[in-house]
């Protein structure tokens, strides 16, 4: 009877914990994607600049890929749920005060970079300190499905967010949209104020400095050859996807011949491809081994690259339905791939891996850029999604022999079982 209520206890608790949390987040990731939209769309208006646009993306992602092993440590180091807090609320503020200075309507350039920093670098711990949590209260078996409830929100927000900016911009100024991000920070914060959230066991290379910590996030990292290795492999796909996603516009218009409602018709397709993979996982869970469910949606991917790249001009419908089928292999792929590191890897140095692994993808982003951009403009736009689709498939079916990532859900096992009771330990205290 007691061992019942015990086992019942530890299934449920969890989610008194995650689904407070989901939801606040849901409200935040809406309201933050409907606001950056906003601000993204007054710089292209105010200034009409693509460089202008070029280096609002660069503040929005760099000091990420800079700062992310520092986070990392940081976000081991200390409470992780006042450290999400204090992000939200960081990033609030900072919102509030633009707020401020559009109404009194002296918003210059600088001050909307300003503010894409601060909220890249608050994203950046408060995403960080979630990831790094969660295996410390949901059971592993659980864990995919949390993937796939996290990947929704983010899918549905990339959605929502624009749609909701949209309307707002045609019916009100701009110091009343940025209000609406501080809406949902404050709903998020409030969640988590309720919950309480539990901290991994100190590791003891807290005691021998941030420097020390940093080189010992990349040792853990470096000690499971098979997950470098998945790395590698979706260092690769973010390498050749990322600059896709960057061309989609102008594939439709310069390829297609299409007009900016079908343009954003594309934009949508993929989202709603996000979201229904999203949604697939937390239902399915994906195959019993992880990296084979990261290796065939990867192959999924390049597929439909190719399709792209064969598609004649006249082919735009063709291109909408890959476009869904391209979106929906994104959390197929992403979702194990942050489950594995969430089993593998000691909650103690979570935080450091995680950062370590964010950073250097968001790395290859401009590389990608940089590549993509001279080829495509020499040999066109369906060579690249072409060539693309070939190397990324290529990829995906090398997954699959490489021996290490092969055998990593086996040789990690006694490394993951150690995780697992150290996990084990912190629900118990929640409990």
């Amino acid at each position: 009877m007691n061992f019942n209520t015990s086992k019942e206890s530890h299934e449920t608790h969890w989610k008194r914990i995650f689904y407070p949390i989901w939801t606040g987040q849901a409200f935040s990731l809406i309201s933050s994607a409907a606001v950056q939209f906003a601000l993204i769309w007054w710089l292209t208006t105010e200034t009409k600049s693509a460089m202008v646009l070029s280096v609002a993306s660069i503040a929005a992602l760099f000091p990420q890929a800079i700062l992310g092993p520092i986070i990392g440590t940081l976000v081991d180091r200390h409470n992780r749920k006042m450290i999400m807090i204090s992000s939200d609320l960081s990033i609030a503020f900072a919102t509030l005060i633009l707020g401020a200075v559009f109404a009194f309507g002296s918003v210059q350039v600088w001050m909307i970079f300003t503010l894409l920093v601060v909220r890249s670098i608050g994203s950046a711990f408060h995403t960080t300190s979630f990831q790094s949590s969660v295996p410390l209260f949901v059971p592993e078996d659980q864990l995919m499905r949390v993937s796939g409830l996290n990947n929704t929100i983010y899918s549905a927000s990339n959605i929502a967010g624009p749609a909701l900016a949209g309307i707002m911009i045609a019916a009100m100024p701009m110091q009343y949209i940025v209000l609406v991000d501080v809406a949902g920070a404050c709903i998020a914060t409030s969640t988590l104020a309720f919950v309480k959230l539990p901290q991994p066991v100190r590791n003891e290379s807290e005691k021998k400095g941030m420097i020390y910590e940093m080189k010992f996030g990349f040792s853990e990292l470096a000690k499971s050859r098979g997950l470098m290795m998945v790395s590698l492999v979706i260092g690769v796909v973010t390498l050749v996807i990322v600059p896709v996603g960057a061309l989609f516009p102008l594939m439709v218009n310069g390829y297609f011949k299409g007009s900016a409602t079908q343009a954003s018709i594309v934009e949508v397709a993929f989202g709603s491809g996000m979201l229904l993979g999203s949604l697939l996982l937390s239902l399915w869970g994906g195959f019993r081994k992880k990296v084979n469910t990261i290796n065939t949606a990867i192959i999924l991917l390049g597929a439909t690259l190719i399709g792209s790249g064969l598609l004649p001009s006249s082919g735009y419908i063709g291109f909408v339905a890959i476009t869904l089928l391209m979106g929906l292999s994104g959390p197929l792929f992403g979702g194990p791939y942050t489950v594995l590191f969430q089993t593998l890897i000691a909650p103690s140095v979570m935080g450091r891996v995680l950062s370590i692994v964010n950073s250097m993808m968001l790395i290859l982003t401009p590389i990608g850029l940089f590549i993509a951009g001279p080829i495509s403009d020499l040999l066109g736009l369906p060579f690249w999604f072409l060539m693309s689709g070939i190397l990324i498939t290529l990829t995906g079916i090398a997954g699959f022999f490489i021996k290490s990532i092969k055998d990593l859900e086996n040789t990690g096992k006694h490394s993951h079982q150690e995780t697992s009771l150290e996990a084990q330990a912190d629900r118990d205290q929640i409990i």
